[in-house]
């Protein structure tokens, strides 16, 4: 081959600015997304469940925002599965859909700490109040957490990766100026 018709390797300085240093494994990201995503959706959840003026029912509520993360998991990882076209036997088909269907454990797991707040608020019978602003400070914080680790996890510094977790924790406040607001 002559120097015209060889690729050109990427060097240092012309790769991408933007582009992480290390790309994890598509399944480290998932969990990744899922704890992202199950963190919103218990924060949401927990601010539209519990309406002044009514009984608070944190049993209920726990149960609801588990039973919805395991509703929402698996509409995802369904969704997933049919969205991907396959030539493959209906037995591995099938099996497709069990992996991506398990894939989306991340996700339940996720609303975890709001469901053991919920239940822990039942037991003890703690103020309605304080448990609704307590769980989506904690969600809050969670989500700042979760953008600034998966941020160092691809590959981004610490400035970058907390700025990141600050844009995650953004998406709490933003739950959190709407539930106030709505109610």
């Amino acid at each position: 081959m002559t120097e015209q018709q060889q690729p050109q390797e990427e060097s240092p300085t012309t790769a991408r600015p933007h582009q992480p240093a290390h790309q994890p494994p598509p399944c480290h990201t998932d969990w990744m997304f899922g704890g992202v995503y199950g963190t919103v959706l218990a924060s949401a959840l927990m601010a539209a469940l519990h309406q002044e003026g009514e009984d608070f029912t944190p049993f209920y509520d726990a149960s609801w925002v588990l039973v919805t993360a395991a509703t929402a998991g698996l509409a995802h990882g369904y969704s997933h599965h049919m969205a991907s076209p396959r030539q493959c036997s209906e037995g591995y088909r099938w099996r497709l859909l069990a992996r991506a269907l398990w894939s989306e454990w991340p996700l339940v797991v996720a609303t975890l700490p709001t469901v053991l707040l919920l239940t822990a608020a039942g037991i003890g019978d703690w103020d309605a109040y304080d448990v609704t602003a307590g769980g989506l400070g904690l969600n809050t914080g969670l989500l700042f957490a979760w953008g600034a680790v998966v941020a160092l996890r691809v590959g981004h510094r610490l400035r970058r990766a907390l700025l990141r977790g600050v844009a995650d924790a953004t998406i709490g406040l933003a739950i959190i100026v709407a539930n106030a607001l709505i109610k």
